[in-house]
């Protein structure tokens, strides 16, 4: 392989930033022990490490599987997040689709017990990507950012192996149902041979419903990968975080 200076000079950057971090990722306080995170700050992000569905790795108020995986199963063999998607988590979510770049590490950082502890017999990390319309008017996308980052820490390898083969509606007001009709044939397998027989663990930031998911975890299975797991940082709880008109009001995310 050729010699390539400027691949080594940021392996060394990266190798570097990880050990000799000095101030807290989220509020900017100094740190003593290289963590991205400070104590103060961990303490106000939700984590999820209570009851959980052990499918979707959603919070739930007791143990065992949620109502959506009751009735209609993920798709995949286990999700799991880091957070639920409130608070802290929410906000620096939005902040990392919105430009904040850095936080990958941040994110990386966080999920890594989590990747150990649930996927440690994962054979290939791979994220969830976007269009090469959606990639240009972002500049980025934030879950291949975050893969690379985990594949890095965790040393597994990381394969661009699926390609979002076009656009779709905004889903913010969709449920389920709604997002897996709007997802259907939107995702496509770049190499079977890259996932055959291949545990895959799939990154992403954010699980809403599920739907894209069970439509990735459809597509990889179809091209031979022996299972599919999820990694988020944070995963909503309610399977219509951001309210949908049904025609007459707004039914707030909070209703009961």
């Amino acid at each position: 392989m050729k010699f390539d200076p400027i691949r080594k000079i940021k392996v060394l950057i990266d190798a570097y930033d990880d050990t000799h971090n000095f101030t807290c990722d989220l509020c900017g306080c100094e740190v003593f022990a290289g963590e991205r995170v400070c104590a103060d700050c961990m303490k106000t992000l939700p984590l999820n490490n209570g009851a959980i569905c052990p499918f979707c790795g959603r919070k739930v108020g007791e143990a065992g599987a949620c109502l959506d995986c009751k009735e209609k199963p993920l798709g995949a063999e286990k999700a799991r997040s880091v957070c639920t998607h409130e608070g802290k988590a929410a906000e620096t979510v939005l902040r990392f689709k919105r430009g904040a770049r850095y936080f990958c590490r941040t994110f990386a950082y966080l999920a890594l017990p989590v990747l150990q502890r649930e996927f440690a017999d994962a054979d290939l990390l791979t994220y969830v990507p976007m269009t090469k319309k959606a990639f240009k008017k972002r500049g980025y996308n934030q879950a291949e950012l975050l893969c690379a980052q985990l594949a890095r820490l965790s040393e597994k390898p990381m394969g661009e192996v699926l390609v979002k083969k076009k656009e779709t509606e905004q889903q913010k007001s969709l449920g389920r149902r709604e997002r897996e009709e709007n997802l259907t044939g939107c995702f496509g397998v770049i190499e079977k041979e890259a996932v055959k027989d291949k545990k895959i663990l799939l990154i992403d930031d954010v699980m809403t419903t599920g739907a894209t998911v069970g439509e990735i975890s459809s597509v990889l299975k179809k091209a031979g990968a022996q299972s599919v797991y999820v990694l988020t940082i944070t995963s909503v709880t309610r399977p219509l975080p951001f309210g949908k008109t049904d025609g007459k009001k707004k039914i707030r995310p909070n209703a009961p």
